[in-house]
């Protein structure tokens, strides 16, 4: 009798936890959020993500002493004046420009320091590398930033943020102690850089050059090939459509709206999306903003490269490989740049490289001496058709190109760069009695 109510109780139990964990499966609900989007996301990265202070960076810094003009490109003495601007507070930002009468003089006269960006910078972006006590100041862009030690004993101290094409002039405040500290760890010390010298192109525009003896390093370099199925997670929607095919030197991957080509012999990787809705009116703030989230998402920045240009007409912005101390890199058929063009809301065209210059080989780094910027200026001159009012930059720079020994290393060869008429151009030595050849 006890062994017949044992198994009743046991079968009862055994019943009431089945419905228990029966009850539980016919109402579990997992802690998912919908998902909002069901397209397919991949997390990809190349690289790690870079911060906006590494990609949006000045490529010179210029010093105008008692009518004699210092420079220096070096990325080291750059990043230490940034760092030390990074600490200041500005205020009182006002629209300064109804009141310049001498542009040239606001920006190149004595006791000014100009620090000086590649392109048009939004100010509403980089103020998140700078520090502004109001929370609120005038929306502008600027390329330069103007720091005048010469009135730091005359209450507050004035920095300007002036545009590319000196047409908008604003002026912010920071503390007299401030720029007194400026002036005694940098302006003062201002001798020590390189000698540069003046050219006026017109009346409202200057250009300085490098002068004097000029040394180089020339590099050599193993790259690394990047992962091309990398680069199919990270651009395609949804990569699982995605179809791989070979073409001569390369490889191609599409599905039914967007197609990337990978050369193998170039090395220059190519992402068109043509479907995209290319009407709409961009703002510099926004376009820069997702031109670099956008490279940031796949951890695109595989070597040092800058923001360099932005077209707001075309909707696009390009960013360029720069060296370790700090020179710009050029290349023929762009491989030293990452270019985008975008549409509403998603990136139309996508080119660049597909290789990091991860292994500089030391043994074959070679010093070279260059022409003066004199010597390189006079050969523009002599142009016949050269028109100095055309003439935007003459600076030094890197021009990559492969080795002819060995096609799988790549040299960084030193030379002067010009931009002229919106477009770069490049001397070398023998071009001092030679022909022009254009860059990208």
């Amino acid at each position: 009798m006890r062994y017949e109510s044992s198994k009743s109780a046991i079968l009862i139990f055994l019943i009431l936890v089945s419905i228990v964990l029966t009850w539980n499966l016919w109402t579990y609900q997992p802690n998912f959020d919908w998902m909002e989007n069901s397209d397919y996301v991949a997390e990809v990265t190349l690289k790690e993500k870079q911060e906006l202070q590494e990609i949006i960076r000045p490529d010179l810094a210029l010093f105008h002493v008692n009518g004699q003009h210092y420079g220096t490109t070096n990325a080291a003495d750059l990043d230490k004046m940034i760092s030390e601007i990074r600490g200041w507070s500005f205020y009182d930002v006002t629209d300064y420009s109804d009141h310049v009468s001498d542009i040239k003089e606001l920006v190149h006269g004595n006791g000014n320091t100009e620090i000086v960006f590649p392109a048009d910078v939004p100010i509403d972006l980089y103020r998140s590398v700078l520090k502004f006590e109001e929370k609120k100041i005038p929306a502008f862009n600027f390329n330069r930033m103007i720091i005048n030690v010469e009135n730091s004993d005359k209450g507050n101290g004035k920095v300007y943020f002036i545009s590319s094409d000196y047409r908008r002039v604003y002026m912010s405040h920071i503390s007299p102690e401030l720029l007194n500290g400026f002036n005694r760890t940098f302006f003062k010390n201002a001798e020590q850089y390189q000698r540069y010298f003046a050219f006026e192109t017109t009346a409202e525009r200057t250009i300085f050059i490098p002068d004097g003896k000029l040394e180089m390093m020339e590099y050599t370099y193993l790259p690394v090939i990047l992962n091309s199925e990398a680069f199919k997670e990270a651009l395609f929607s949804d990569p699982r459509f995605v179809q791989r095919g070979t073409i001569v030197n390369g490889e191609e991957y599409s599905d039914v709206s967007s197609k990337m080509t990978v050369n193998n012999q170039t090395n220059m990787l190519h992402y068109v999306n043509p479907n995209v809705d290319p009407n709409f009116i961009a703002n510099s703030y926004d376009l820069l903003t997702r031109s670099i989230d956008f490279i940031n998402g796949h951890g695109g920045w595989t070597d040092p490269y800058r923001y360099v240009a932005m077209d707001l007409k075309r909707k696009s912005v390009k960013f360029r490989l720069y060296s370790m101390d700090g020179y710009p890199v050029f290349n023929e058929i762009g491989m030293s740049e990452i270019h985008e063009v975008w549409g509403r809301e998603e990136i139309t065209k996508y080119t660049r490289s597909n290789i990091a210059l991860e292994l500089p080989l030391t043994t074959e780094m070679v010093e070279v001496t260059l022409p003066s910027g004199s010597e390189a200026l006079e050969f523009l001159k002599s142009r016949k058709s050269f028109k100095p009012e055309l003439l935007e930059q003459l600076v030094l720079g890197y021009r990559m190109a492969r080795n002819t020994d060995e096609n799988k290393l790549i040299l960084l060869e030193p030379a002067w760069f010009y931009r002229y008429n919106q477009s770069w151009g490049q001397i070398t030595k023998e071009d001092l009695g030679g022909l022009l050849h254009g860059l990208e």
